[in-house]
């Protein structure tokens, strides 16, 4: 069992920064790949980044890449993503989720065994 809490979410500027943080608890968090997920209104959930259980694979959606940037802290069983130049599109809720079965970084959402309860990002137009 994992148990995933983030936290960061709120009202940013276009244009502004903010960093998400997602707190897990239970199974080891150092044998398992992470992700990001996020869900804006009326749209599916869709992939932000993924990395792997030991950080050395890292993938993120054509549409966050070179402006979000995700990490992971095993030592205090922490996962982030930093988030830069922020546009309206971003609008969502914001997911983290665990991926406990496959050993590889996933990008489907369904591969994802664990999701956090979400965390919401506004960036107003």
């Amino acid at each position: 069992q994992v148990q995933l809490v983030e936290s960061g979410g709120g009202l940013v500027q276009a244009g502004g920064s903010l960093r998400l943080s997602c707190a897990a608890s239970g199974r080891t968090f150092s044998t398992y790949a992470m992700g990001w997920f996020r869900q804006a209104p009326g749209k599916e959930r869709e992939f932000v980044a993924a990395i792997s259980k030991n950080s050395d694979i890292i993938d993120y959606a054509d549409s966050v890449k070179g402006r979000f940037s995700i990490s992971r802290d095993n030592a205090k069983n922490m996962m982030y993503l930093q988030m830069s130049s922020l546009k309206p599109e971003d609008t969502a809720v914001y997911y983290c989720a665990a991926n406990t079965v496959v050993p590889s970084i996933r990008t489907h959402p369904g591969a994802y065994d664990y999701w956090g309860q979400g965390t919401q990002v506004t960036v107003p137009s």
